[in-house]
């Protein structure tokens, strides 16, 4: 029988995914919305049966990453665990409110380094893992910038001598397909993230004897995120859908492409990456084919501003917190 307060805590770890849903829908449904391919509530409701789906599909090789290789394993306990999701929750809140489209991924990156350099200094880093999944987290909003820039490169080229409204047409089929592509590979990646968080609690807490992810966690989290998306915060699918450039379906597909390309790969291989981070470079990529001008880089200054300071915002929340529970 698993204790009530490492039950608290997976409670917590589950909420945590539910903000992520819910500050990450704008990824999978901001550009299906802002062209008008689907209402909102279609869009989210679609949104959130692939988060579901997805680690059935894809597998849980991010989950074992993000539970086994960032921190060294003999530094996870309760409140550790506690205290990184508590910092991941508060930057999300945080920028959920100024309806900016931070990275969940970091915040918990973020929220894990600050929790075990507060209760054991550096040496509680894995530097191999966390090297590479800090690579690959900066580097993916450029893979999906390029990647979307490429289509849209290729489709404009392709229909130059076709009429938009006969290209949106087709596009705003096509979008249906990409958009759900996106959400499948969120549900891939993100929701992963808590699966591992939690599977790693119950092994330091000798409910399980190795890092293997049961069954339960999974559907759980795969659940919380799906609900957390399907109530969807508005706040960043304006930023996101309206606020960076204009979007036509066949731009939207381009983007959506790009950033499910992009995310599942990374998923494959077992590489945690944002979500976020990967669909506004490819609303920058996809927007900048239609010149530099039609891009709002006011809007692209702040996002990156919050990208730049999510991992240490969050790493400072969640160290104060692990330094004040264990005071208690």
């Amino acid at each position: 029988m698993i204790e009530p307060y490492v039950i608290g805590i997976i409670a917590v770890a589950y909420a945590f995914d539910f903000v992520n849903g819910f500050h990450d829908a704008a990824n999978s449904v901001s550009t299906v919305i802002a062209t008008k391919v689907l209402p909102p509530v279609a869009a989210v409701g679609m949104a959130a049966f692939f988060n579901f789906i997805a680690f059935a599909l894809l597998g849980v090789k991010v989950a074992t990453t993000i539970g086994n290789k960032i921190i060294v394993p003999s530094v996870v306990d309760p409140n550790f665990v506690l205290a990184a999701l508590v910092g991941a929750i508060a930057w999300d809140l945080l920028t959920w409110y100024l309806g900016l489209p931070s990275s969940s991924s970091h915040a918990l990156i973020g929220g894990l380094i600050g929790a075990g350099v507060a209760k054991a200094g550096f040496a509680s880093i894995q530097w191999g893992g966390l090297q590479t999944t800090l690579t690959f987290l900066l580097l993916s909003p450029l893979v999906g910038f390029i990647l979307a820039f490429g289509l849209m490169a290729v489709l404009i080229r392709a229909f130059f001598k076709v009429s938009i409204h006969l290209v949106n047409r087709y596009f705003r089929r096509l979008q249906l397909v990409s958009s759900a592509a996106v959400s499948l590979s969120h549900g891939s990646n993100d929701a992963q993230k808590t699966m591992g968080v939690v599977t790693a609690l119950l092994v330091s807490t000798g409910y399980l004897s190795d890092f293997s992810v049961p069954l339960w966690v999974a559907v759980l989290a795969a659940a919380a995120i799906a609900l957390g998306t399907f109530f969807g915060g508005w706040r960043i699918v304006k930023t996101l859908g309206f606020r960076m450039t204009k979007l036509d379906p066949v731009h939207g597909f381009s983007i959506e492409t790009a950033s499910a390309a992009t995310i599942i790969s990374s998923s494959y291989f077992g590489i945690p990456v944002s979500t976020t981070h990967v669909v506004s470079g490819g609303i920058m990529g996809s927007g900048a084919t239609m010149g530099a001008a039609t891009v709002k880089w006011g809007v692209a200054r702040r996002i990156v501003w919050a990208w730049i300071i999510t991992i240490p915002a969050s790493a400072l929340v969640a160290g104060l917190f692990w330094a004040a529970i264990s005071l208690v």
